[in-house]
């Protein structure tokens, strides 16, 4: 099997979406499957820094003036708005080129499949067609929107106009044919499978977005029962708007006013000036810690030393962190609205319902003083939550799987 990869980024230090192309070619190479990987040149210093054997197997899109400009524009606009028009177009850019590059390698070496993990967007145009080899597209993971009762949190020009581009999408994707054409397209999901454009040919098949690699996140945790120590909250994730950090510190404030925790906040982002103010008024600058964005290790080590993961995202398609944090063996508190609700279950977490504002805070509120009342709790979570990622979210069952779809694929 020759395979090669095809993506926007494939990343670490980028986190979220870009680890996927990564993992592929990281696990396909340790099983010396002659896999080839074109992305952006923007990660060039980090993958030859992680893959100097791999000198020839990875190919890079040099950044030029057009990509900073429009990363310049994008930077200005809301993230949702930036995703569907300044991203696009610099997605599709950089897709035109690599395109002729993968032409280029498929007849240069023989190349059996094409995979083209990222975006995960089941709407965006790919321009990964007449490529002269299969393509595998996915496994593709969203078209989801804010819970019913958060509209607050709307800002109504954003949503027109994300409304409109997905309307678009159809059109788009008879333009730029890619997914059209593709031999196969991988959903995390149902409700991706039902925002597939219209017009597919390919074979739908599901596949989980996310995966763990448990050589890195793997528990080392002694339970402690001792009520009087202090119970450690964490958040792992960027600090925007539809993470809802504010509203967990917000609960978190009730549950520190007569329990021993603390809490830290992992990550960065534009609202961390903001979260940080909310902190001080709140009065817990002694009891959360904002650490900012952590190397890979360093964040699983800190996740080791948790007691609980709480994630409160509106709007989180996958949620990788959740498998992270049941693979070291911590329960986590989580939306039950997205991926984390695909992946947790009553055995190794706590899901809430985000009917309203209020509802999610209240429900916040009594999970964590829940958690930190019993930690008989916690560890049985913990445990169960270990053997579900063990059974179905391990990298090396997911490799098993692609492989086996690109046999069908071939």
């Amino acid at each position: 099997m020759r395979v090669l990869i095809v993506a926007e980024h494939a990343s670490a230090k980028y986190g979220g979406e870009a680890f996927l192309p990564l993992n592929y070619f990281r696990l396909l190479r340790k099983r010396q499957i002659d896999t080839w990987l074109v992305v952006h040149g923007r990660t060039q210093d980090e993958l030859e820094s992680l893959f100097p054997q791999e000198d020839g197997r990875i190919h890079f899109v040099t950044d030029n003036w057009i990509h900073q400009l429009l990363w310049r524009l994008g930077d200005l606009l809301p993230r949702r708005l930036a995703l569907i028009t300044t991203d696009l177009i610099s997605h599709l850019y950089t897709q035109s080129i690599q395109r002729r590059l993968v032409r280029q390698l498929v007849r240069q070496n023989n190349i059996d499949v094409v995979h083209e993990p990222i975006p995960v967007s089941p709407k965006f145009p790919s321009v990964m067609f007449d490529v002269w080899a299969p393509v595998v597209i996915g496994p593709m993971n969203g078209a989801i929107e804010y819970p019913p009762g958060f509209n607050s949190r709307h800002n109504w020009f954003v949503d027109l106009m994300v409304s409109k581009g997905r309307k678009l999408s159809d059109f788009g994707n008879r333009l730029i044919p890619g997914k059209l054409q593709a031999k196969i397209l991988l959903v995390a999901n149902e409700r991706t499978k039902q925002a597939l454009p219209r017009g597919n040919n390919g074979t739908v098949l599901n596949l989980v977005e996310n995966g763990v690699d448990l050589s890195v996140w793997h528990s080392m945790k002694q339970v402690h029962f001792d009520l009087e120590q202090e119970t450690r909250f964490v958040f792992v994730g960027r600090l925007v708007d539809w993470k809802a950090v504010d509203l967990l510190l917000e609960a978190f404030s009730v549950v520190a006013s007569s329990a021993n925790v603390c809490l830290e906040i992992i990550g960065d982002g534009k609202q961390r000036n903001l979260l940080e103010a909310q902190t001080s008024q709140l009065g817990l600058s002694k009891k959360v810690t904002f650490s900012g964005w952590l190397p890979q290790k360093q964040c699983a080590q800190n996740l080791k030393k948790a007691d609980v993961l709480v994630l409160p995202s509106l709007l989180e398609c996958g949620g990788a962190v959740v498998l992270e944090a049941m693979a070291v063996g911590i329960p986590v508190i989580a939306t039950k609205w997205g991926g984390p609700a695909d992946y947790l279950n009553g055995d190794c977490g706590i899901l809430i319902e985000p009917t309203s504002r209020e509802a999610l805070v209240d429900g916040l509120v009594n999970a964590m003083d829940k958690l930190a009342q019993f930690p008989q709790l916690r560890s049985q979570l913990g445990n169960a939550g270990k053997e579900r990622v063990r059974q179905y979210f391990d990298w090396e069952r997911k490799i098993d799987r692609i492989l086996e779809i690109y046999d069908l694929a071939v």
